[in-house]
């Protein structure tokens, strides 16, 4: 069954949060596929003080639309620390399922349907690319093979049981949240992923995954620099090593 025709859990509110920086051509597109696959939802913006107007963008959306939200930080905290922020509106709002989600149309929301769907059984679920029926489209061969290089790396250290434990496109139970010591996290930038799923998994949340194909951004450029790929990756090493070893907070 095509994802768009799979039923959003009834009664359940939703929040669906992407944090921003400098994606003001993606967002007007964007906020049309997400209202068109998840019409009850409500759309959270967390801006790191794009300095392409993203903020100001967003905030024309909001004042237009009651169910649009923005939080302006003070510059680029890193996207672990804007995912954190937007789980604690979501906690502190009282919605009952969060997802996270790239702001620049890597993460399609025509896949919103199945993934909320799948929350029927589960608290965590992920778009992954590694299951059957997901991948990636026009990637070179050096990207696949690092991003399952480091999903191996992740599956090992970590011992979660998910092909895709680097992926961001994920809905979470906003009551087990709390379980998952998202507060304590370490990570601020991309290596907060594994970081989180880590304790999901530990916390004993039931996790799913549903397939997605991972498309390149459609404007803008990555902000993902060579310091920061670093600086995650170390920090990755570093946490799944305590995990493994049995010595984790």
């Amino acid at each position: 069954m095509p994802s768009n025709l799979l039923p959003i859990p009834a009664q359940e509110r939703i929040l669906v949060s992407l944090a921003t920086y400098n994606e003001r051509d993606n967002l007007p597109g964007l906020m049309q596929e997400i209202r068109h696959h998840c019409p009850g939802g409500d759309i959270l913006i967390v801006d790191d003080a794009s300095p392409d107007g993203t903020g100001r963008l967003a905030d024309a959306l909001a004042h237009a639309d009651p169910s649009i939200h923005v939080l302006h930080r003070p510059g680029k905290l890193g996207l672990g620390s804007a995912i954190v922020t937007g789980m604690r509106f979501a906690i502190e709002r009282g919605y009952d399922l969060f997802v996270s989600m790239d702001a620049d149309f890597s993460h399609h929301p025509r896949y919103l349907p199945a993934l909320l769907a799948g929350m029927e059984q589960h608290d965590l679920m992920i778009g992954s690319r590694y299951v059957p029926g997901g991948g990636t489209v026009d990637w070179p061969w050096q990207r696949r093979l690092m991003s399952m290089a480091i999903n191996l790396l992740v599956r090992f250290l970590f011992r979660v049981p998910v092909r895709d434990a680097s992926g961001g496109y994920r809905c979470y139970r906003v009551a087990a949240l709390g379980s998952a010591g998202l507060i304590d996290q370490v990570s601020t930038g991309y290596s907060f992923q594994e970081e989180i799923l880590h304790r999901c998994c530990r916390a004993g949340l039931r996790l799913g995954e549903t397939p997605i194909l991972f498309e390149d951004r459609r404007a803008g450029s990555s902000k993902l620099g060579v310091k920061e790929m670093v600086l995650s990756s170390l920090t990755l090493v570093w946490l799944g090593w305590r995990a493994f070893a049995g010595i984790d907070s």
